[in-house]
């Protein structure tokens, strides 16, 4: 899924800032011989000028979305700290698995008690 956005909104250019992040990240080994076509002149303009609206996922415009919240809410150091901690979403799993675990060992424990005599 793709969604249009102005080129000229901030969603735009934020998006635009990370593919530049990524090619200057990423080396250049494009040839430069002379059988490489390099657009100059009136109609790279053009073309630049006239170019299609950049497209942005769902899942980008979600984390954009959901990072500028965090911003305009201030709660990003809070998230952090609240995420390390014993409220966290990872640890609340680990805990109930824990306890599902130690749950059937006791039954299956009373269970093989039952069954001996």
């Amino acid at each position: 899924v793709t969604k249009e956005v102005d080129s000229t909104s901030k969603e735009a250019k934020s998006f635009l800032k990370q593919q530049e992040k990524w090619q200057s990240a990423a080396p250049a080994s494009l040839p430069t011989g002379s059988g490489v076509k390099r657009p100059s002149g009136m109609s790279s303009l053009l073309g630049k000028i006239g170019s299609k609206k950049q497209k942005m996922s769902t899942l980008e415009k979600s984390k954009l979305d959901w990072e500028n919240f965090k911003e305009e809410e201030g709660i990003v150091e809070e998230l952090a700290i609240h995420n390390r901690g014993k409220d966290g979403y990872i640890e609340r799993k680990a805990f109930l698995e824990r306890v599902d675990h130690r749950q059937f060992e006791i039954e299956r424990d009373i269970r093989l008690s039952r069954m001996k005599p």
